[in-house]
């Protein structure tokens, strides 16, 4: 398999996902499941963009098609981050514990470990929110034909930001900072309520 998720064929992808591998697995997914919502809003901008009946909305289109593209491009990154943290955390726990030492090495290694796997999901988590505030800046005012794919972009990316949530849940025990742990513990929640809260907001425009 190619040395990047992102760079195999879809048949291929799913293969290893659902092989024995313990990797690519939830992490890999809900990145992969938030980028196709990221993707299409900057489909459903691109095919408004330069249209007469939606030129009042032009600028904004534009800005949305742009900063939608940089969410993409962190969420797209993010499936290989999370595959890449989660052999971390493995390769830690597949350390010896023998020794008093030992059991102490393994120790700080899986607490270095866990706050990368931590950290992959809630970046994508951040940008998942982002991108699901510029779907709902985007009802009402982008080519009107496309509306079902802003709903599909909103589910998606909800699922993807709640799916991560739990990514770093699993992890956050296991960081030796503290401090740190609660402060991810707690803007992951914040961050899935607000998705929460913005695909329902987005899909209830089409009732």
């Amino acid at each position: 398999m190619a040395e990047k998720l992102v760079n195999t064929e879809i048949s291929e992808y799913i293969e290893v996902l659902s092989s024995e591998a313990p990797a690519p697995g939830g992490g890999a997914v809900a990145a992969l499941t938030a980028a196709q919502g990221a993707a299409l809003i900057v489909m459903v901008a691109n095919l408004t963009i330069g249209k007469k009946k939606y030129a009042e909305y032009e600028e904004l289109n534009i800005g949305a098609r742009d900063e939608a593209r940089t969410y993409l491009e962190q969420l797209m990154k993010g499936v290989d981050e999370d595959k890449e943290a989660f052999e971390q955390v493995s390769k830690a726990y597949s350390m010896a514990k023998q020794t008093d030492s030992e059991k102490a090495a393994r120790r700080e290694a899986i607490a270095i470990a866990s706050v990368g796997a931590a950290d992959a999901p809630l970046k994508l988590m951040r940008a998942g929110v982002c991108a699901l505030r510029l779907a709902a800046d985007m009802i009402g005012k982008s080519n009107a034909n496309l509306v079902s794919d802003l709903y599909v972009a909103a589910l998606n990316l909800n699922a993807g930001v709640q799916a991560a949530s739990y990514n770093v849940a699993a992890n956050i025990p296991y960081i030796a900072d503290r401090e740190l742990a609660a402060s991810w513990g707690a803007e992951a929640g914040e961050l899935a309520g607000a998705a929460a809260e913005l695909a329902g907001q987005i899909l209830d425009a089409g009732n």
